[in-house]
């Protein structure tokens, strides 16, 4: 018995021996290459599941925050019976109550339904008691993680929104919502927010402004944007009438269409610069004295005449100054189509501007001949902004690259860290790049564009005034009208575009529908603004020197 005994014992002290090797040996594995507790366990705890978006200086765009939901579980009594105490119409009615902007017929269709589903997201808790109150018990007021946009519609097309994706989480379905979806969700960098390019200033400003201009011209839309013309970083950026992200029926809104990057419009008079530029780049302006015929172009059948008539003959600074579509297309036609499609593929205007939004247009490019090449009279029509369409985007990207220098970059929503900016690529000859500066400082001094020219910000820009394509041609009484500009003209920092759809006038306004009264006043006033909120500060004793021009112009006002 003894003996059993000592070898019952010998047997359990084997049997723990051989269990302590066995957990020291996992213990030991799990230490090296298995699955050790988790590193992010406190973040997954602490923060939300979802990073924060703000502005270039940090103020909050969008913020993922817990909530409640009100949701109808038709399972919540098993198979015991009906999950409702009472009928579907009388609970509804109560939830009204409650929620006075409740949508009764959706909520009874939802209640007498087997599936179950939301009746309302983003609940107070004052009102989740209120419906426990009720006694219902299949009304569940689950917990969950709501987005929510802190200033509402402004910079709407720019964040996008997001929508309930698999597992319940949070998925980025539009604009920069969408763009840096990976980023917002990973439990590693979802912990710092991330700085878009734009600054909420100057957003709220260009869209107060492109406001004001669509109010006074009973405009259907209008879309605006501010650029950084050595970074490519937009600085604002508008499509009106906008959306609210906050409204959990979002995807629905009518306004969602992006005009900035979106629409595609024939931009009219704002490509006349960019024509006058690559005849200059081609060395084939070599004097702006020169005088050319301003008669009306008589070719393909057509008739390209001037809206308003300045003389027989004009020089390049009166034509831009005067807005002359004759000397624009007969320079185009010295320049040939051969270089003005090769500027314009230069510009992007071929393809969807880069972006880090899905909401890309593609420009509407001009029909080709079998050669590749365009037509002569294609050429001429380019050139003054017909017969081409393409976003505000792209107009632009190819002012920012005619004023900085020379050099066209992508525009970005990103910030970019200062000396991190892409170095772009050389369109035009810096000494073009000055010219223009000179002449289109000119046209806001003497031209069409007198009335963005806020005292002491030097602006420059050019109007454009396009009729609409319709259905048979064109339709005369529906415009498209578009300020391009930038500023300070001396030293270009950035540029804005306004446009405006379809301008119908007021009472007060009705025969004054063309950018020079509608569009370029926007930028006149949206300048004094933002100029200060981005270091501009007025100078009236600072402008470009246009010494060696002004005669060419002032001789013949």
């Amino acid at each position: 018995m003894l003996v059993t005994a000592r070898l019952r014992l010998f047997l359990l002290l084997g049997v723990f021996a051989l269990v302590t090797a066995v957990a020291l040996i996992r213990i030991g594995y799990l230490g090296l290459v298995g699955a050790a507790p988790n590193q992010t366990s406190l973040d997954e705890a602490l923060l939300p599941p979802r990073g924060e978006i703000t502005d270039r200086n940090g103020t909050p765009l969008a913020r993922t925050f817990p909530a409640y939901a009100l949701w109808f579980n038709p399972k919540a009594m098993g198979d015991d019976g009906d999950p409702l105490v009472r009928e579907p119409v009388e609970v509804a009615a109560r939830l009204k109550e409650i929620f006075p902007d409740l949508d009764v017929r959706r909520t009874v269709r939802i209640l007498s339904s087997d599936r179950g589903g939301y009746i309302l997201r983003r609940v107070l808790p004052e009102d989740a008691n209120r419906v426990f109150e009720l006694g219902e018990v299949a009304l569940e007021i689950p917990r969950e993680y709501d987005r929510h946009y802190p200033q509402g519609t402004l910079g709407a097309h720019i964040l996008g929104y997001v929508m309930e994706g698999k597992d319940r989480e949070l998925e980025g379905r539009l604009g920069m919502e969408k763009y840096l979806d990976p980023q917002l969700s990973d439990p590693v960098s979802r912990g710092e927010p991330f700085a878009l390019s734009i600054d909420l200033r100057v957003q709220g400003a260009l869209e107060d402004e492109l406001g004001r201009g669509m109010l006074a011209t009973d405009a259907k839309g209008a879309a605006g944007i501010v650029l950084d013309v050595d970074t490519g970083e937009i600085m604002a950026m508008a499509s009106l009438p906008a959306f609210d992200p906050n409204l959990s029926d979002v995807q629905h809104s009518p306004h969602i269409f992006n005009r900035v990057t979106n629409a595609t419009y024939e931009l009219g008079s704002t490509f006349k610069p960019l024509a006058i530029a690559a005849a200059i780049d081609a060395d084939l302006i070599g004097s702006l004295r020169k005088e050319w015929d301003a008669s009306p172009v008589e070719i393909a059948g057509r008739r390209i005449r001037d809206l308003h008539p300045k003389g027989d003959t004009l020089n390049v600074p009166e034509a831009l100054v005067y807005s002359s579509n004759t000397v624009t297309a007969r320079v185009a036609d010295e320049l040939g189509p051969e270089r003005m499609r090769k500027l314009m593929i230069d510009l992007g205007m071929n393809k969807p501007a880069e972006i880090e939004l899905d909401a890309r247009g593609k420009p509407q490019w001009p029909l080709e001949q079998p050669n590749g090449q365009w037509s002569r009279i294609t050429n001429m029509t380019v050139s003054y902004g017909h017969g081409i369409a393409v976003t505000p985007l792209h107009l632009a990207n190819a002012y920012a690259a005619m004023v900085n220098g020379g050099f066209y970059r992508d525009a970005t929503l990103r910030k970019v860290e200062p000396g991190k900016a892409e170095k772009g690529r050389r369109v035009f000859k810096a000494s073009t790049s000055s010219r223009m500066r000179q002449l289109l400082r000119m046209i806001s001094m003497y031209g069409t564009g007198r009335s963005a020219d806020a005292p002491g910000y030097r602006v420059g820009g050019k109007t454009g005034s396009a009729e609409k394509a319709g259905v048979g041609g064109y339709r005369e009484k529906s415009l498209i009208a578009s300020f391009a500009a930038a500023f300070p003209m001396d030293r270009p920092r950035y540029v804005v575009v306004t446009v405006l759809d379809e301008p119908r006038g007021t009472t007060a306004s009705q025969m004054q529908r063309t950018a020079a009264f509608n569009a370029a006043p926007i930028v006149g006033e949206l300048v004094p603004r933002i100029g200060p909120m981005l270091g501009v500060r007025p100078d009236a004793t600072r402008d470009v020197d246009i010494s060696d021009l002004r005669f060419l112009v002032e001789g013949r006002r």
